[in-house]
């Protein structure tokens, strides 16, 4: 299969210190792509430059997705391309559903007014493809770290992902639920999405 990212001369500074020095990536579509290294070695870094969380004209180097050079200005620029991250600090709101988590900024609407009838229909849709048997109506502070993460997934999924990115996935995750994950990955490979862990 072609390349679906290109990374090149990826350059990031912060004052007094050089986080990424010229850092090449290639990853293949369809593909599985470990980044493996040391604490502070950049990995997390470089998953900011191309996830938009750190903006294009804030380090030196070039991004390519899909054949295209791409400057994001922030995530909802990469996640428009179909890039989405999922940092080891979820970002799901504890007090709301999990329908309404996995569709917060995207919501489901008619009119101005979200169609709730909708939303935890497709909801449910999602969850069943990342395989959590909850109730869309669950609030997440009632689920499990390794359920949040499954619910996060399927935000991505509701965002129609090409590229997911999960920055240490396992490090919180008893492990059944690192074993479950691992196997949603290469189930969402089969479907078409690539992913760097």
């Amino acid at each position: 299969m072609g390349s679906i990212l290109q990374m090149r001369g990826i350059t990031k500074t912060f004052p007094g210190v050089v986080a990424l020095d010229n850092v090449n990536l290639s990853v293949a579509e369809g593909e599985i792509h470990a980044l493996v290294g040391e604490n502070g070695a950049g990995k997390s870094t470089l998953m900011k430059v191309l996830s938009g969380v750190y903006p294009h004209d804030s380090f030196d180097g070039v991004i390519e997705f899909r054949g295209e050079e791409c400057r994001f200005s922030g995530i909802a620029d990469s996640e428009k391309r179909g890039i989405i991250i999922i940092h080891q600090e979820l970002a799901l709101v504890p007090l709301l559903s999990i329908a309404e988590n996995i569709f917060l900024g995207n919501e489901k609407a008619k009119r101005g007014v979200i169609d709730w009838n909708a939303t935890n229909t497709a909801a449910a849709n999602l969850l069943n493809r990342v395989g959590l048997r909850e109730n869309p109506a669950t609030k997440i502070y009632e689920l499990g770290v390794g359920k949040q993460q499954l619910v996060e997934i399927a935000k991505a999924l509701a965002k129609e992902v090409k590229l997911l990115i999960l920055d240490e996935p396992t490090a919180a995750l008893n492990d059944d639920d690192s074993a479950h994950l691992l196997d949603l990955i290469d189930q969402l490979r089969d479907q078409g999405i690539t992913c760097i862990i």
